[in-house]
C-alpha cells in the first residue's frame, strides 16, 4: 500500500467518525424531551434530598503550644545550680508527642468522660448531658427513619429477652465494660470530633462538628479543655508525684528540729545553775542534735523549693490562637453541590439510555 492509499484510509475513517458522531448527536437531540424531564425531576429530588438532610455546624479551636529549649533545663537548672544542685543537661524530647494527640482524643475513656458534660442547644430551655443529647435529640432524614425500622424494631424484640444491664448509663459508665448504647454513642461522638497537629509549626486543630451551632461550640471548647488537662496530668504526674514526697519529708523534718530545738531550750533553761561536766555534754548533745536537725530540715525546704519549680516547668502551656465561638453558617449540606450532583446524574443517564439502551430494548422487544 503506497501513501496515497494510506491517507484515503485514514480519510475515510475519520469520515466514518464524523458521520457516527452526527448521528450521537441526532440521538441525543431527538431525545432532548427525555433528557429536560430527567432533569426536571433530578432537580425536585435533589432539593427534597437536600433540605431534608439535617443541618451541621462546625467549630474549630487552634492551638500553639509552648516552644521547649532543647539540650537545657532552661529556669529550673538556674536554681538548682543556685542551691548548689547539679541537675545535668538531658534530653528535652517530650514522652508524649504531639503525633498522638488525635488518638488520645478517639480514645474510649476521654470520649466517656465526655457524656455528662452539659450542653444546651439553642432550641432547648434547659441544659441535658451531651449523651441525652445524642441519644434523643439527633435529626435524621426521613429515609434514614425508614431503613432503620426494621433494624429497631428487630434491636426492640431482643432486648425483651435480655437481662437489663446494672448501672447507670450516663452518669459514671464502667469504661471496662460499656453498654451497646455507650459504645454507638462513644463512635458517633469520635466521628465529629478530628483533631489535626501540623507536623511543622506544631499547631493542633480541633474541629467538632454538631447539629446545633451552640452546643458545637460548646463541645469543642470542652474537648480542648480535656485534652489540655490529659497532657499537663500526664507531663506533671512524675513530679506531682516528686513533690508529695518532698513535702512529706519536709514537714517531719520539720517536726524533728522543732523537737530537737525545744529539747535544748527546756535542758538549758531547767540548768541554768549548774557547771557539772556531764551537764555541759548532754547540753552539747543536745545542741548538736539540732544542728544536724536544722541542716537536713534547710536542705529538705531547697528540695521542696526545686519540686515546685520542677511541677512548674514541666507543665505545658497553649495559647489559644483561634477560641471557639458560635457558628453562624452551617457547614453542611451543601445545596447547591447536591443540585448539580442530581442534575449531572439524570443527564448522563438520559443520554446514555438514548445512545446505549435505548435501541437495544427496541430490538429485544422485536425478537
Amino acid at each position: 500500500m503506497n501513501e496515497i492509499e494510506k491517507q484515503q484510509a485514514v480519510s475515510k475513517k475519520t469520515e466514518v467518525q464524523e458521520i457516527d458522531l452526527l448521528e450521537l448527536a441526532h440521538k441525543v437531540w431527538n431525545g432532548k424531551k427525555l433528557i429536560f424531564k430527567a432533569c426536571g425531576v433530578a432537580v425536585v429530588l435533589g432539593l427534597i434530598v437536600a433540605f431534608s438532610i439535617p443541618k451541621e455546624y462546625t467549630t474549630t479551636v487552634v492551638l500553639a503550644p509552648e516552644a521547649k529549649e532543647k539540650g537545657g533545663v532552661g529556669n529550673l537548672g538556674a536554681l538548682a545550680n543556685m542551691a548548689g544542685i547539679n541537675l545535668g543537661t538531658g534530653s528535652s524530647n517530650e514522652a508524649l508527642s504531639p503525633e498522638i494527640y488525635p488518638d488520645i482524643v478517639k480514645s474510649t475513656p476521654f470520649l466517656v468522660d465526655l457524656f455528662p458534660v452539659k450542653i444546651k442547644p439553642i432550641s432547648e430551655e434547659k441544659a441535658v448531658g451531651l449523651f441525652e443529647y445524642m441519644d434523643k435529640h439527633q435529626r435524621t432524614p426521613w429515609w434514614g427513619i425508614i431503613t432503620s425500622a426494621p433494624f429497631k424494631a428487630v434491636g426492640w424484640a431482643v432486648s425483651l429477652f435480655k437481662e437489663k444491664p446494672h448501672g447507670a448509663t450516663t452518669d459514671k459508665p464502667d469504661v471496662f465494660r460499656l453498654t451497646q448504647e455507650q459504645a454507638d454513642i462513644a463512635t458517633v461522638i469520635s466521628e465529629r470530633i478530628l483533631t489535626i497537629v501540623d507536623e511543622k509549626t506544631g499547631m493542633i486543630s480541633i474541629s467538632v462538628t454538631m447539629q446545633d451551632p451552640l452546643v458545637s461550640a460548646t463541645l469543642t471548647d470542652t474537648v480542648m479543655q480535656n485534652l489540655q488537662d490529659y497532657i499537663t496530668r500526664y507531663r506533671t504526674n512524675k513530679a506531682t508525684q516528686d513533690l508529695e514526697y518532698t513535702e512529706k519529708l519536709y514537714k517531719e523534718a520539720q517536726q524533728n528540729y522543732y523537737e530537737a530545738q525545744q529539747k535544748y531550750a527546756n535542758f538549758a533553761d531547767s540548768n541554768l545553775d549548774i557547771v557539772m561536766t556531764g551537764y555541759q555534754t548532754r547540753l552539747e548533745r543536745l545542741q548538736n542534735e539540732a544542728t544536724l536537725a536544722y541542716g537536713l530540715y534547710n536542705q529538705i525546704s531547697q528540695q521542696l523549693q526545686l519540686a515546685k519549680a520542677k511541677v512548674q516547668e514541666v507543665t505545658p502551656v497553649y495559647t489559644v490562637v483561634q477560641p471557639a465561638s458560635v457558628p453562624l453558617r452551617p457547614a453542611s449540606p451543601q445545596k447547591p453541590i447536591i443540585l448539580i450532583g442530581f442534575i449531572f446524574l439524570a443527564f448522563v443517564g438520559s443520554v446514555s439510555w438514548i445512545i446505549l439502551f435505548k435501541d437495544l430494548v427496541k430490538q429485544f422487544k422485536r425478537s
